[in-house]
């Protein structure tokens, strides 16, 4: 078995490579990266049937290099490995898991007997394995009442970036009434409510769209990482719009 271990903290990359060794005795072949980025190149390389990723890395996050890897090797398994349950993240991954794939999501703060099984369990049996905190991320993630739906998380990202209702529109290619409508169903689901918030004067207590970013990052819906992508996807659109204009 040939395995990977990206990861860009000397001292997990060095307890991960012990681990490893001394639990799946079949492994020939054991590369390590320190970055995303190293990551993808070493996967392209090598090819490895299997790979322990770190999320939260410079340069690139586990999940973007993750993406990379299994658009060109979707049989990969991947194990993640974070000190974060984050929504963003928890999200970020369930859109690119490949059909059938098996991948398995498990905390840095979990027991070595955890990260035991969860390499057993993807690497060995190919089975899925999740961190039962972040299998409820994922449920309520998934819970039409309270979770966010796609298009109610993208508003919640343009908001992030600071994009005017027209610009959302032109974005998504949606109308400005389903912009606001999207907006509405945001700001109710994130527990806002803009007719109560208003001081003895009758005016408004928070900005709507402020206040509904700031609810997010507390709740961990969104982090840095989340809006340093979306950043980057929103001036590839950007300048591929201002190309495509008349001069």
């Amino acid at each position: 078995m040939r395995i990977l271990i990206v990861e860009d903290d000397v001292l997990h990359r060095s307890f991960l490579r012990e681990v490893v060794e001394r639990e799946l005795p079949d492994v020939t072949d054991l590369k390590e990266a320190r970055n995303g980025d190293e990551g993808i190149a070493l996967a392209m390389e090598h090819q490895p049937d299997a790979i322990v990723m770190d999320l939260q890395m410079p340069n690139r996050t586990g999940v973007e290099a993750a993406r990379a890897i299994w658009h060109r090797e979707p049989e990969t398994r991947i194990l993640f490995w974070s000190n974060y349950a984050d929504e963003a993240y928890v999200r970020g991954i369930s859109r690119i898991v490949p059909a059938g794939a098996s991948y398995g999501y498990i905390l840095k703060s979990a027991s070595e007997d955890r990260l035991k099984l969860a390499l057993q369990g993807v690497f060995v049996e190919e089975q899925c394995i999740i961190d039962r905190t972040v299998r409820g991320v994922q449920q309520r993630a998934d819970d039409r009442l309270q979770g966010l739906t796609d298009s109610e998380y993208e508003v919640l990202i343009d908001i992030a970036l600071g994009l005017t209702d027209r610009t959302i529109s032109r974005r998504r290619g949606i109308s400005l009434r389903s912009v606001q409508s999207r907006l509405q169903s945001l700001y109710e689901k994130l527990g806002l409510d803009q007719d109560s918030d208003r001081d003895a004067d009758g005016a408004a207590v928070f900005n709507s769209r402020s206040r509904a970013v700031s609810i997010a990052f507390v709740r961990r819906l969104v982090n840095g990482k989340a809006i340093e992508a979306a950043e980057l996807d929103y001036q590839a659109w950007a300048n591929s719009t201002s190309q495509g204009e008349p001069h």
